[in-house]
């Protein structure tokens, strides 16, 4: 039994779990020299992924481990055993270490079978859940600091694309990372969200009252736009591009040592230009 077995499943849960992991693969794995991007295929591959995401989350950031992870030196929750984990492999590295990208994703038809959203447990996302056809969920997305390159994060970007269309996604959502716990250090950053992206009523997911953190900080009159946008996370900066939108409210998470926001993607505002823009090297859950 492994670690991410023992994490989820201390009473046979995993048995039931088990037919979710990996839910899919993708038609057409893509492959440019020695970096292929594609679905992880076993828990092992989902393992090397999550001890990628705890150095970059842990080691590199502010998150803060538990003493399980800092025992396995993975990062890990109920949500990877039914989730598809989309993997940049370096094959010129040894086998067990090739994977230095990921991002992991779970689809409404799987949610709603097994453990729900995770970003649920922070944000109201009823109007979402409203919305018709299928749902994506993302998060976790990481580089390994010596692969993040436009080429890199292409690729990746590729890969999520594919999966976008081959199931047909119609919205995208997730929690992304403002790097503090310190609402006043990002009050700017914040406001201009809120004026600037905030999403139309009926998509507006709204931070749960026991964790909201007003965003409407300073009036939009006291800040310059285009200096506050340069100053967002690449990873938030990079939704905005594709047409993305904030829910309403922050919410502060101690362990992460961020404040995150919701970001709200319609797929049909996914482009390949676009998509050269898109940044993944910081935190995203």
């Amino acid at each position: 039994m492994s670690w991410l077995d023992n994490l989820i499943d201390p009473k046979g849960v995993t048995e039931f779990l088990s037919q979710f992991m990996p839910t899919a693969s993708l038609k057409g794995d893509l492959r440019i020299g020695n970096l292929e991007v594609r679905l992880a295929r076993n828990t092992a591959e989902i393992e090397e992924a999550q001890r990628l995401r705890y150095h970059v989350f842990y080691e590199e950031m502010a998150a803060k481990p538990s003493p399980e992870q800092l025992q396995t030196k993975m990062d890990g929750d109920k949500f990877d055993a039914v989730c598809d984990h989309m993997l940049v492999l370096d094959h010129n590295l040894p086998e067990g270490q090739q994977v230095v990208g990921t991002y992991r994703m779970l689809r409404r038809s799987v949610a709603d079978k097994t453990t729900g959203f995770y970003t649920s447990q922070e944000y109201d996302i009823s109007k979402l859940l409203d919305h018709p056809g299928e749902l994506l969920e993302v998060g976790r997305s990481c580089v390994h600091e010596n692969y993040r390159t436009r080429f890199t994060l292409e690729l990746l970007w590729r890969g999520i694309a594919a999966y976008v269309d081959q199931f047909d996604i119609q919205l995208i959502f997730g929690c992304a990372c403002l790097d503090t716990t310190d609402p006043e250090a990002v009050k700017e950053e914040l406001s201009y969200l809120y004026h600037h992206h905030l999403a139309p009523p009926a998509l507006r997911a709204t931070a749960l009252p026991q964790h909201h953190i007003k965003m409407d900080r300073v009036p939009p009159s006291s800040f310059n736009p285009r200096r506050v946008l340069t100053k967002l996370p690449p990873l938030i900066k990079g939704y905005l591009r594709i047409g993305g939108f904030i829910g309403d409210g922050g919410v502060l998470d101690e362990q992460w040592g961020s404040i995150d926001v919701c970001i709200i993607v319609k797929t049909d505002l996914i482009t390949d230009k676009h998509a050269r823009h898109y940044g993944l090297t910081d935190q995203e859950k």
